[in-house]
């Protein structure tokens, strides 16, 4: 079920607010665990039994490790957590990788397990890992109450593409938390805003990438609109799950950690890293990095924590190598910037800014690609290598046609809407702001919901991981 669907807008999500704020207080974590158990087991009811397999696991593991009396046994719990983790996310995510590579190392043909991928493992089983550590560090009790435990796990808001909220962050808000009309509506502003940035930026700028693929009449420029057009998608398509998973944490009571920063203001790949993905880039830190010694070590161990923490975030977006190549291309900027890089840009914002934003850019078409040949070709492309035309005919029309959506993605992803909004709201206007912006609030799930009915292309990017 997505949520930017007929069904999960005007049927789902209509019936389980109704119910929510029906029953009583000690009833309302039940309802939101069967509504997200109805959620996830919508499109792949099989996989129930998995997330139900890895709660069950989470929470007895928890429980022993608080339970146990020396540190030893605790460390034991612990590693059997992470075992467990670790197996079943390679199992479903990375047997076909291994055994594909195995196959073309060895010359063997091993027969492929084609396991489809279950929507969301990749989130809930770093937060299940995030609980038990932090109940080994002794950060947080563990969660006495099953009930409470798995609604944490299955929380629907943000089950399928996060942001990756850690136990520790509403271990208070899973026993009692506030609810009134002003978190409700702000909470239903911030889904429309999220709906409206996935329906009306990223699915169009998505089409732009995917008429760029169809496409034999190919010109460098149109590599760099497709390039230019990714960069826009992925952005506003994952931010846009988050503002909507934060907005509905909201109106249910919990207050969910952000996600995105405006990352495309930065000016060092560092900055960059610091307002993108927030809460993977934290998780990574808090839990690998900084476990293997951070950068308190010495420098050839500091090279070794910082590719093999990048090399598992390439890894964690998919099993494929141009995902590997892409979380290496980041160590390896990252190691660059820490030695000499950061003292060149610092001495100029704008030459930073380009510098930040030309790599991230080549990134995301590496990040894209189907494969590491084609991530090459799309490269080279983009310099003009191939024998492509400078442009065509077909590159002007779709940019010309898509000129709106371009500049809305551009602006949209720098910190002026929101700006412009405080400063209006905040001033002599702030009467006229509070009567129209409900109303903008309604037009826009309007336009999005004719945009639903009338379109076709509604994928969400991070479904993949």
């Amino acid at each position: 079920m997505l949520f930017s669907g007929i069904p999960f807008l005007f049927y789902f999500l209509p019936i389980v607010l109704i119910v929510y704020f029906c029953v009583p207080k000690f009833l309302k974590n039940t309802v939101l665990l069967l509504a997200s158990l109805i959620f996830y087991g919508w499109g792949e009811p099989v996989y129930l039994f998995l997330m139900a397999a890895s709660i069950l696991l989470g929470y007895f593991i928890g429980m022993f490790i608080d339970k146990s009396k020396t540190k030893k046994m605790k460390r034991l719990w612990l590693t059997l957590s992470v075992i467990s983790s670790v197996v079943i996310l390679g199992f479903f995510k990375y047997a076909d990788f291994f055994i594909d590579n195995f196959n073309a190392v060895t010359g063997l043909s091993l027969p492929l397990l084609k396991i489809a991928l279950p929507i969301g493992i990749s989130f809930y089983t770093f937060q299940i890992l995030s609980y038990t550590i932090d109940v080994y560090r002794g950060n947080v009790p563990y969660q006495k109450n099953i009930i409470n435990f798995a609604t944490y796990v299955a929380l629907f808001p943000q089950l399928i593409a996060g942001p990756i909220v850690r136990y520790v962050d509403i271990a208070r808000e899973l026993e009692t938390r506030e609810h009134s009309f002003e978190k409700f509506y702000l909470g239903m502003r911030r889904f429309i805003v999220g709906l409206s940035k996935k329906v009306l930026i990223a699915n169009q700028m998505g089409a732009v990438c995917d008429l760029f693929r169809e496409t034999s009449e190919k010109s460098t420029l149109f590599f760099w609109v497709y390039a230019v057009a990714f960069a826009i998608h992925v952005y506003f398509d994952f931010s846009g799950y988050s503002d909507m998973a934060i907005g509905l944490g909201k109106i249910f009571g919990f207050n969910f950690i952000e996600n995105f920063n405006y990352p495309y203001i930065s000016k060092s790949i560092s900055e960059f890293w610091r307002r993108w993905h927030m809460s993977l880039g934290s998780w990574f830190r808090d839990y690998v990095y900084i476990p293997l010694g951070g950068n308190r070590v010495r420098f050839s161990r500091w090279l070794f924590n910082t590719l093999v923490v990048w090399m598992l975030t390439g890894l964690w977006h998919g099993a494929a190598w141009n995902f590997v190549m892409w979380g290496l291309l980041y160590a390896v900027l990252l190691i660059g910037e820490k030695l000499f890089v950061k003292k060149l840009i610092d001495k100029n914002v704008v030459i930073a800014h380009i510098y930040t934003m030309l790599f991230v850019t080549v990134g995301f078409v590496i990040f894209n690609a189907p494969d590491m040949a084609t991530a090459g070709k799309d490269l080279l492309g983009m310099i003009g290598v191939g024998g492509y035309a400078l442009s065509n005919e077909l590159t002007l029309y779709h940019l010309s046609s898509n000129a709106l959506i371009f500049i809305l993605g551009i602006i949209g992803a720098t910190p002026l809407p929101r700006l412009l909004h405080t400063k209006l709201a905040e001033g002599k206007a702030k009467n006229v702001v509070a009567i129209i912006e409900p109303v903008a609030c309604v037009v826009l799930l309007f336009l999005c919901t004719a945009y639903l009915v009338d379109g076709s292309y509604n994928p969400f990017l991070y479904f993949r991981f």
